[in-house]
């Protein structure tokens, strides 16, 4: 499933094209996806400026000129292509399109530019919402700080840690205290910053809830690491792509996701595998303590 940074990459490359375009027709070719679309989903768009495009946790949010936001999340598989007026080229790296047969929805811009949602198990979702209602939504009231908000430092991490004796993987992937943080760069994140993913959440918290220097330093390399995968186009493991249809290249940077046995990249140690709550975890039993 696509973490922050995949879709971060989306929405900039999405906002050039959406923002202050009108959707003139909305093409749905379905009834649904992992959810029903709304009732009257196309009409109630049909018309609407795109007054803004923003990202909150793993989903995308549309900001129209009505009474209501357009909620997209792209689920396993879902993919953005833009189509420029003018037709569409291969993208960078010449890679092509997507099977067309999973073309679920396509909204047609003022400017002549399309936009298509390609989702080939169909486990996205969108949803339009009223704006006055956001903040209380069941999809975003319990999420918790973005990585990217300037109140995110070691502080922020000693007081959502605080009294948490969870393995300190298990509490980052809590979205309820961190908005948009995955499997694959929360393990990227603890080895940087030499942690086992082992080791208790609230010992990186002083008395008195105190940041440590490794809650801070734990705050800095996953700003870093969520920064240079949004530079790199996220990661292209199965599904994702960027909405010019080129592959995410952060993926050749991985120093443990995915490279069990393999020699760490720091240490010269050996990166494990191990099963964290269903999920796996890769790490250096040599470096990260």
């Amino acid at each position: 499933m696509p973490e922050l940074p995949e879709v971060e990459t989306v929405r900039r490359g999405l906002e050039p094209a959406m923002v202050g375009a009108r959707l003139t027709a909305v093409d749905q070719r379905r009834p649904d996806l992992r959810f029903p679309f709304p009732e009257r989903f196309a009409e109630r768009l049909t018309g609407r400026r795109v007054e803004g495009l923003r990202r909150r946790a793993k989903y995308l949010i549309a900001d129209l000129d009505g009474t209501e936001l357009l909620v997209m999340h792209l689920g396993m598989s879902g993919s953005f292509r833009v189509e420029a007026a003018k037709g569409v080229g291969t993208g960078a790296f010449g890679v092509k399109p997507k099977n067309a047969l999973h073309d679920h929805i396509a909204f047609e811009l003022s400017t002549g530019s399309r936009i298509v949602y390609n989702d080939p198990r169909r486990f996205g979702f969108m949803q339009l919402i009223p704006r006055l209602e956001f903040a209380a939504h069941p999809l975003f009231k319990n999420i918790g700080i973005e990585p990217f908000a300037e109140t995110f430092d070691g502080a922020a991490l000693a007081k959502l840690f605080e009294a948490r004796r969870a393995p300190l993987k298990s509490v980052l992937l809590d979205q309820s205290l961190i908005a948009g943080l995955g499997n694959i760069y929360v393990c990227e994140a603890l080895h940087r910053a030499g942690l086992s993913p082992r080791r208790p959440a609230t010992s990186l918290t002083r008395k008195g809830g105190h940041p440590s220097e490794r809650a801070t330093l734990l705050a800095r390399v996953i700003r870093e690491v969520l920064e240079e995968a949004v530079e790199a186009g996220g990661s292209s493991l199965r599904d994702h792509r960027q909405t010019n249809g080129a592959l995410g290249y952060f993926q050749h940077s991985f120093r443990v996701y995915g490279r069990e046995n393999e020699p760490c990249t720091r240490c010269g140690g050996t990166v494990r595998r191990i099963t964290q709550s269903g999920r796996a975890t890769f790490y250096c039993g040599g470096c990260q303590r």
